[in-house]
């Protein structure tokens, strides 16, 4: 029991630190959305927020991983809580409309380095027999923030204000940085072998990239193909305020009711794969947790009342934390961590680029079709997609892919 305990103390501390920003990420998320719609009135102005960041993303992620692979990770991430405090703590004094939109651009850069950064630094920290159950029980962690974020948003608005609960969330961002200091770096990186960050660089970083991609052509597959079907539901996402209220008829404290509901249903999925994660195989979670999650899309698509809606978010919530969890633990598994910053960043981008596309479309299709049209035909498409992932992934001839053991097929994924 004690060696268990010890085992576990850095990837506790790690988990904890990354729950602390996850609720701050939420809090922050529920008050920048007031102080957008309070500063302007204007709905588009707050529609824009899910577009920063797509955007940010497309223009940024060309370098971010040639910048991240050559230097500490722990040190990137660090360096990401702090920024993120910083622009967030900015935020009650910005002057007009303008300067938070330009803090929010500096804030999505920032995750834009802690998203490759932090993946890369998990697979560094955490053992291959570990990933799994770490995954998992940071699954309900996010489940949790989802819930309890958004919670405490509400109360520390209500309670006080919104630019003191601004404040107020960048002191979460400072409590995961002090938190990261206990851990260990995993790696030694002197300032001479860092190469400058050119053109050339970055060109040449690509080339590496097309490579792995080249010689891994199942694993490109499955984790490029999973992010196209989440872009799918990203689409939808979008829409959901206005589909609910408008199509099926919901009320405001309806809709906030129904995402109360659907943060219970992660919160049930994650304790329960956190508890029995050792029970469910590594391609079960993610072939299920896919098949189930678009499944809770099509019921929510075909929805006519709140209770039929509801049923489709508590599916949704509940396996979304399965495929989660499992998709996490396949890409660390097989990407090689010399070079995953890269990888993850490009992978990253060409995600960014087809969300903005899908957001205008459905948009635009919306209007000349219908929006319940759109959105039904976007979950059965997403349904099929599942469907042909679940054939593919439990192929018996690609078992080695989904090892959980150290003897991997790692050796076979190398550049």
């Amino acid at each position: 029991m004690k060696k268990q305990l010890r085992e576990w103390k850095v990837p506790s501390i790690l988990l904890t630190s990354l729950a602390i920003a996850g609720v701050g990420d939420f809090i922050y998320l529920v008050a920048i959305n007031l102080i957008v719609y309070q500063m302007t009135g204007s709905a588009a102005a707050v529609a824009g927020l899910w577009i920063v960041g797509p955007i940010v993303n497309i223009l940024t992620k060309f370098w971010t991983g040639s910048f991240i692979d050559y230097r500490s990770k722990k040190k990137v991430v660090f360096a990401t809580y702090l920024f993120r405090a910083g622009f967030i703590a900015l935020i009650p004094f910005a002057p007009n409309i303008f300067a938070i939109y330009f803090l929010l651009v500096l804030l999505s850069v920032a995750k834009s380095f802690f998203g490759p950064a932090s993946m890369t630094y998990i697979a560094m920290l955490i053992p291959r027999t570990k990933r799994k159950r770490f995954n998992s029980i940071r699954s309900f962690t996010s489940s949790g923030a989802f819930i309890i974020g958004p919670a405490i948003g509400a109360v520390l608005i209500l309670s006080t204000s919104i630019h003191t609960t601004l404040l107020i969330t960048a002191g979460f961002f400072v409590i995961s940085a002090v938190l990261l200091l206990k851990l260990p770096a995993e790696e030694e990186i002197a300032s001479a072998s860092i190469p400058a960050l050119t053109v050339a660089q970055v060109i040449d970083d690509f080339t590496v990239v097309a490579q792995f991609v080249s010689r891994n052509k199942y694993i490109s597959f499955i984790y490029i193909g999973f992010l196209l079907i989440m872009v799918f539901s990203f689409a939808m996402d979008a829409q959901e305020v206005v589909f609910t209220q408008q199509v099926i008829g919901l009320s405001e404290m309806d809709y906030s009711l129904l995402i109360s509901i659907t943060g219970i249903g992660s919160v049930s999925g994650g304790i329960l794969l956190s508890i029995f994660s050792s029970k469910f195989t590594l391609r079960g979670m993610i072939s299920i947790g896919l098949l189930m999650t678009t499944v809770g899309y099509v019921i929510y698509a075909f929805s006519w009342s709140f209770l039929s809606v509801t049923s489709g978010f508590l599916i949704l919530g509940f396996f979304i934390v399965f495929m989660n969890a499992g998709i996490s633990t396949f890409y660390q598994n097989n990407i090689p961590i010399s070079i995953m910053g890269r990888v993850t960043s490009i992978f990253q981008l060409l995600q960014s680029v087809m969300q903005v596309i899908f957001i205008l479309a459905v948009g635009v299709l919306a209007d000349y079709i219908s929006l319940r049209v759109t959105i039904v035909s976007l979950a059965l498409i997403m349904l099929l997609s599942a469907i042909v992932f679940f054939f593919f992934i439990m192929k018996p001839q690609k078992a080695k892919y989904y090892l959980e053991e150290e003897e991997s097929s790692e050796k076979e994924v190398l550049v």
